[in-house]
């Protein structure tokens, strides 16, 4: 039976979350205007897109795609009303709208909590979710600390999104035991469309049932599927097709580095340096990226979040990567910067970031 449970008080019909806007940090106004507007029967809903597929933009989706999307999600992990789920990422968005949309739609109880980087601090004592959407900060600050590991690692399924995991989270959660699957879609896809199972080995994407890909002229998929009210929606994620519903992401299009003519993808260079580039700046983020040169068109750069400079060790790195990678896939430069400029939705703004540095 759906049940809403927030604050250690339990919500279930429309006249309950009517009336409680004003009461209510903005998390759980969105949850509770949205479940408001679910069992008022409304058919279309806007939602602000992330810019998968182009510049973002506010879009119309309707309720037989987010139901659609339940259904196939509740057909591949086998829930059912019996089946307890989290929300803990905002409502405001379409990750979080869809656990509450699955909630409903699965007709099973559901905990609201704050979305902050540690939810699991909020769970009540006796509560433990069968079924969790997190992103990756989540997961590893919920292993990081002895007091939230032990729940994380008895949930039935794990879904993670938002970015592509590292090869370091991704170790510890085989290393773990925990079930847990990659999740691959975008607002335009009403969430996912395709899960990889975290295991050893390629992180390989199956489609979910119903779910038509391809490949457009530069490599990048497109999606069709009900959840997509059947319309084709291009992206510019450059994937390779395994099959006819399996595919390996290979990263962003617009990520790309064009170096000499030498294709190299940004995304895959930083999954592949990564515990080369902690060896030397544990702890810091980092990404690369390609800056305008006149003999190559574009040198590969890599930018470093970190306040206080330190080029001798920079200089080091780069030689060791030199040794390991080879001259292609070592930065020309490395940058390094205070802080990097995100996205309305979290995301490291590449772009924003660079320009940063030529102000």
């Amino acid at each position: 039976m759906f049940q809403l449970h927030y604050n250690d008080q339990i919500f279930q019909t429309k006249e309950d979350f009517e009336g409680m806007d004003l009461e209510l940090p903005a998390f759980a106004k969105a949850a509770f205007s949205f479940c408001e507007a679910w069992l008022s029967d409304k058919t279309y809903f806007s939602q602000q897109t992330s810019g998968s597929t182009g510049t973002p933009k506010t879009i119309e989706i309707s309720r037989e795609q987010m139901m659609e999307s339940a259904k196939a999600t509740g057909s591949f992990f086998k829930t059912n009303s019996n089946t307890k789920l989290l929300c803990c990422l905002n409502p405001e968005y379409i990750a979080g709208k869809m656990m509450l949309v699955r909630a409903m739609v699965w007709d099973c109880p559901i905990w609201l909590v704050e979305p902050h980087s540690n939810p699991f601090l909020d769970l009540p004592e006796v509560f433990l979710p069968d079924f969790v959407a997190l992103v990756p900060l989540q997961v590893e600050e919920i292993l990081n600390n002895p007091k939230t590991s032990p729940a994380l690692k008895k949930v039935s399924n794990l879904i993670i999104g938002g970015a592509p995991i590292s090869e370091g989270l991704k170790s510890r959660l085989i290393a773990n035991g925990i079930p847990a699957w990659q999740t691959y879609g975008m607002t335009e896809t009403v969430s996912h469309v395709a899960l990889a199972r975290i295991e050893e080995g390629e992180t390989t994407y199956q489609t979910l049932a119903g779910v038509e890909i391809g490949q457009d002229e530069r490599g990048a998929v497109w999606t069709k599927s009900l959840m997509s009210g059947q319309e084709r929606i291009q992206t510019n994620d450059l994937v390779e097709l395994k099959s006819s519903t399996s595919f390996i992401w290979l990263g962003r299009a617009d990520f790309v580095i064009n170096s000499g003519g030498l294709k190299l993808h940004s995304e895959l260079l930083e999954k592949k340096s990564e515990a080369l580039i902690a060896e030397f700046f544990p702890g810091c983020r980092y990404f690369f990226l390609g800056e305008k040169d006149e003999k190559l068109g574009e040198r590969l750069v890599l930018l470093i979040e970190k306040t206080e400079p330190n080029e001798e060790l920079a200089k080091l790195l780069q030689e060791k990567m030199r040794n390991v990678f080879g001259k292609f896939e070592t930065p020309k430069k490395i940058y390094f910067i205070p802080s990097f400029v995100h996205t309305e939705s979290g995301k490291i703004n590449r772009d924003l970031t660079f320009k940063q540095l030529q102000i």
